[in-house]
């Protein structure tokens, strides 16, 4: 599978829809959001070649082979509570540039194909921090799945994957600035780290023990609270290095087809990273979110298991501003 049909992505001079966090966060005595039965009914299905689309509000599933994946665009999410949002084009690109409460704007460059070019801050005082630069350049850049061998893992197993609600402050924070645990041969763009799990297992990974109602994906006050460790220690790393890029991983046990399950867990993932903003100010534009379905299943058994549904949080920092040959952590 190859660069991105502009079809999935938010059309052409569209600014993204308004949107409420109440979407992802159930406030006092709120009414639970839609649930995932009630999104099986607005899919719509087309076929172009050999890919199929299926179209579910502000996301499209895409079959291709043996291939099943799903995107949005993180523009969506940046728009939650803005102050104002709009569309520029510029040349052969557009720019969605979103103002947040605070003033701060968050600009995202995207190419008449659908390509995520550039994100990028800036600031009350006008100083532009690049957050997201993507380089097309290169041969392999439009191949989103890049095969590697497994890493090789010289960390003990508890830093490398960490459970949140076993691990202290000191271990999550330390799991978000650690190094790949293998060198890299080169840097890789936003899409390939998405899609090769192989490129994200280089980088160790912090497991959230989320509970969502059954077909929802919006978070009680309860599981909010949890995530205040996890904030605190994204805020420590971002006010070290601004650019520090987190993506937040949506999982699913086996239970279920593929779609629903495809669709809950980047709804998931995308929830967590609202309730991180939203509740503990921690820069939107410095996460990502994507979700996974079943096929990385924690425990592997085809029925219900609470390990499963999960969602986890990386640092790709480094991923993605890869230089090569960078030493191995000893």
């Amino acid at each position: 599978m190859r660069g991105p049909n502009p079809a999935m992505m938010t059309p052409q001079g569209q600014p993204p829809r308004p949107r409420d966090a109440r979407e992802f966060i159930r406030r006092d005595g709120q009414s639970p959001a839609p649930k995932i039965d009630q999104l099986r009914q607005e899919r719509k299905e087309t076929r172009e070649g050999n890919r199929t689309f299926i179209r579910e509000g502000d996301r499209t599933i895409i079959r291709q082979d043996n291939r099943t994946i799903i995107r949005h665009d993180d523009a969506n999410r940046f728009a939650i509570g803005s102050r104002d949002v709009r569309v520029e084009r510029r040349g052969g690109h557009r720019e969605t540039i979103v103002e947040r409460p605070n003033g701060v704007r968050i600009i995202n460059v995207i190419d008449d194909n659908g390509r995520l070019l550039r994100r990028m801050r800036r600031d009350r005082d006008g100083r532009d921090v690049i957050i997201i630069n993507n380089d097309y350049s290169r041969p392999r850049a439009g191949n989103f799945f890049i095969a590697l061998p497994p890493p090789v893992i010289r960390i003990p197993r508890n830093h490398y994957i960490v459970d949140a609600d076993d691990a202290g402050y000191d271990t999550i924070y330390g799991a978000f600035t650690a190094p790949p645990v293998e060198a890299l041969p080169e840097r890789y763009t936003l899409d390939q780290v998405r899609y090769s799990a192989a490129i994200r297992d280089r980088m160790p990974r912090v497991d959230l023990d989320i509970n969502f109602d059954t077909g929802s994906w919006q978070l009680t006050p309860d599981q909010v609270d949890r995530l205040a460790v996890i904030a605190r220690a994204l805020n420590n790393t971002i006010q070290r290095n601004p650019s520090e890029v987190f993506m937040i991983e949506g999982h699913t046990d086996a239970v279920g087809n593929d779609e629903d399950n495809l669709s809950l867990s980047d709804r998931r993932a995308e929830a967590v990273a609202v309730a991180l903003t939203e509740q503990f100010q921690v820069p939107p534009e410095n996460l990502v979110t994507q979700g996974y379905g079943e096929q990385y299943l924690k425990v592997q058994t085809g029925g219900p298991e609470r390990a499963n549904r999960r969602v986890a949080v990386r640092r790709i920092t480094p991923l993605i501003e890869q230089q090569a040959g960078a030493a191995p952590p000893r």
